[in-house]
Parts: C-alpha cells; structure tokens; sequence
C-alpha cells in the first residue's frame, strides 16, 4: 500500500527498479534529466493502507489473516482481546520499510512488533499511535500513524511472490510471480531473473481456472495447496479488474504451517479514472498521508509534484515543464516542483499554484515559463499579480512569456509594479533563475 505510481512491468523488471519506484517523485529521486518519469507520473493513483486493501480482498474472497483496527482515543487492550489470539502490532502508513522505521517523537525502534501479551500491546500502542513513523521511504518528517493494524500472528511455512499490473508490453493485465517471497522483487531478479514468472492475460476474455492453476504450479505450490492458491489468484485478479486497479502486490504470498495459504501483505493502487464507479473506495483516501502542496493543487486541477531543490517552476504544458527542470539542471540549478498549470488554468488557480510555490520553505526562487497557446499569457500575468496581492513577494521571480497575447500580460506585469525579473530569452530566464536559487 505504499506504491503509487507503477511502471510499465517491462521496465519496472528490465531494469529490476526498487518496488517503490511509483513513489521515486515523492522523495526527490527524481531528476530533472528524466523527463519520461516526470511525463507519466502526473496522475495521481488512490493509494490505501493494508488494513482497507484487506478488507477489499475479504470481500472478494482472498484469503487473509484476521485483523483489526486500532484508531487514535481507542483502547487497544479490548481490541486485543477481541482479537483472541497472539497479534502483530503494525503501524499503517503509505510507506514501506516500517519494521525497520522508527518513531520520531520517542526514537523507539520499529513499526511493526510482535506483541507478547496483552500488557506489551497496549505498551507497543502508546509508543507508536498517533506518532509519527519515520522510515528510507518517508524522508526525515515521516508519516502520521494515525491507525494501528492487529494481525494474528502465525508461523509461515513458505513464502512467495505475487502481482498483477497492467503491462504496455502485452495489452493488458500481467501476472508476475515467483517461488521466492519475503524479499523485494528487484533483489530476486538480480540474483536470479529466472525466477521471475510472468503471464499476459487477455483482458477481452479474463483470467482462467486453468491460467490461475499453472500461475500456482509455476510458484511452486503443490498438492491441495494449488488450488487453495489458484482460488486467491482468481480472486486477486477479480479485485484487480472489478475495481480498476492499476497494481495489486502480495509479498509475501504464504503457506501457513496450519495449512493455509494466505495474502499476508498487500500494495494496492486504483486508478482514479475510474473514481466515479468507486466512491466507497475513494472516499478512503487519507490525504493525511499525501503532501500537503499536492493536495491543495488537486483540487484546482493543477498537476503538481514536490522535489528536492531551490528553484520553484511554474509552466503550462508537459513538454515545457520538463524542458525547463532540464535546462535549470543543465546551469546547475535544482528545480523544486514539477508544476504544469494546464490549458485550462484561470486566475484562480493561477492564484492557488502560486500560493503553493511561495509557501514552500526550501524555494529560493520561482520561475514562471509560459508559452502562450490555449493558455493565454494575460490570464497568467493576471494570476500572479493577484496572487502577489494575497501572499505578497518573498522570493524572487523571473518571468518568461511567450505566444498569445504576450504584450497585454507584459503590460500587466510591467505596471504592477512588481520587483519582476522579466525575459523574452528561455536560456538567459532560467540562468538568472538559477543564480537567483543558490
């Protein structure tokens, strides 16, 4: 549940990536040399916590461990006994590497613990509960723990791995598989790419008992177990399509010495195309768990992406946004946002997306490139100076604009009477951006 974006399966194994290269932006992994990555990542995916993509699966009929949930001002003491079992206590937050994360507020070491007893859960839920966990994926302000999930604990006998994701490659869904679980997926196909078993689905006609079964025997289950794991394929597949899902992941996907063959862990994203025939499923979003900016600019349908630099970009068009991180890069600069205003901003959100980059603390400099086409260059000079009345100007701005109606937002700006570095020229705007930045 801490995937947002997947790759295309071909790229995501060619190149055996981190599982968590869907959230590479988020974490400022991203270059401005990687165009391509910032181009298809502008969609924003529905990303749940395990505890909401289990009860999804239960309700599909994969199998899953029994679990419980723990909310801030609940006692955990009664939640465990409800329970009835020995239970893993498990912070839910959008990001992996939780059992080896630590609490922010206390240092205490780990966000998944096997609890003793009782005394040791309610213990394990005053440390973690409504803290803050910080893990590799999270970055040093981590994420709020604002649930904790009891799961039964059990002894797994074998462990695998399992996804399915739409593939560009093969048209459709791909299955992906292997013997091996526990582990990333990217370290299994760098030890052995053999390993990794991968099934086109033809989405026309769906998934088969019989493709379902082979996926089972290729993973090395056997005997009644094939079925029991042929079932859960079937029904995986069936939450991936019913609920438009663009990744399901189980690691692992594991026999139990008790017999059982069960969904242990899941990341699940849904697309949010298809929002309007899942609001139950949309209405669980925990913007809680999201950046702040990229909240506010969803809502002015704005594409947005934070990074790690100084320079603060707003330009309209995809091509253009990217061209301008890598020119910043190329005069070594860093820019600070992937932001594209669209052809269909207004004052308004011209108003809001520059409110997100002047409120951004490590902002030295905003750089503001339109090439004026659907989007007009008067409509945006007429934005920022309305968002300048609001906000005011704290950081220095360069402005570059070119193509419709250029003179008419030149005037506006020139008789705003705005400290405004303005260019005609790309290279000398983003140059003095850059000095600006440092």
């Amino acid at each position: 549940m801490d995937r947002r974006r997947p790759e295309p399966v071909s790229y995501f194994l060619d190149n055996m990536l981190s599982k968590a290269v869907n959230s590479a932006f988020h974490r400022g992994a991203l270059s401005a040399r990687l165009p391509l990555v910032a181009a298809t990542s502008q969609k924003r995916f529905l990303n749940l916590h395990e505890y909401q993509s289990l009860e999804v699966f239960s309700k599909f009929g994969v199998a899953v461990p029994k679990n419980m949930v723990v909310k801030p001002g609940e006692d955990v003491g009664k939640v465990y006994d409800a329970m009835g079992t020995e239970c893993v206590v498990k912070t839910q937050v959008l990001a992996g590497g939780r059992g080896l994360g630590y609490i922010k507020e206390n240092n205490f070491q780990g966000g998944v613990h096997v609890a003793k007893d009782r005394a040791h859960a309610v213990e394990l839920g005053e440390k973690m509960l409504g803290k803050t966990l910080i893990t590799k994926q999270t970055g040093a302000e981590g994420k709020p723990v604002n649930t904790l999930l009891l799961v039964e604990k059990f002894n797994i006998v074998s462990e695998r791995y399992f996804a399915i994701l739409m593939d560009r490659g093969s048209g459709g869904p791909l299955l992906i598989g292997s013997a091996i679980g526990g582990t990333s997926i990217e370290d299994i196909a760098a030890k052995d790419p053999s390993a990794i078993i991968k099934m086109p689905i033809n989405i026309m006609r769906g998934m088969s008992e019989a493709q379902a079964k082979e996926m089972a025997e290729k993973m090395k289950f056997e005997g009644p177990k094939v079925d029991e794991a042929a079932k859960c394929i079937l029904n995986l597949y069936r939450v991936f399509v019913e609920c438009d899902c663009t990744m399901v992941e189980i690691n692992p996907f594991a026999e139990l010495d008790d017999g059982r063959v069960i969904v242990c862990d899941a990341k699940v994203n849904f697309d949010d195309n298809a929002e309007f025939r899942h609001k139950d499923l949309h209405a669980q979003r925990d913007f809680t768990q999201e950046d702040a900016r990229e909240v506010a600019a969803k809502k002015f349908d704005l594409n947005y992406i934070g990074l790690d630099g100084s320079i603060a970009c707003m330009v309209n068009g995809a091509g253009l946004a990217m061209s301008t991180m890598d020119l910043l890069k190329l005069y070594g600069g860093e820019p600070a946002n992937f932001l594209d205003v669209g052809g269909a901003a207004n004052e308004e959100s011209i108003t809001a997306a520059f409110e997100i980059l002047q409120g951004d603390p490590n902002v030295k400099s905003i750089f503001i490139n339109i090439f004026g086409g659907i989007m007009k260059c008067d409509v945006i000079a007429g934005g920022v100076i309305a968002a300048i009345g609001n906000v005011g100007l704290t950081k220095p701005l360069v402005v570059r604009l070119v193509g419709t109606n250029v003179e008419q937002g030149k005037k506006l700006l020139n008789e705003s009477g705005l400290k405004i570095e303005a260019f005609d020229d790309f290279t000398e705007a983003a140059k003095k951006a850059v000095e600006l930045g440092k």
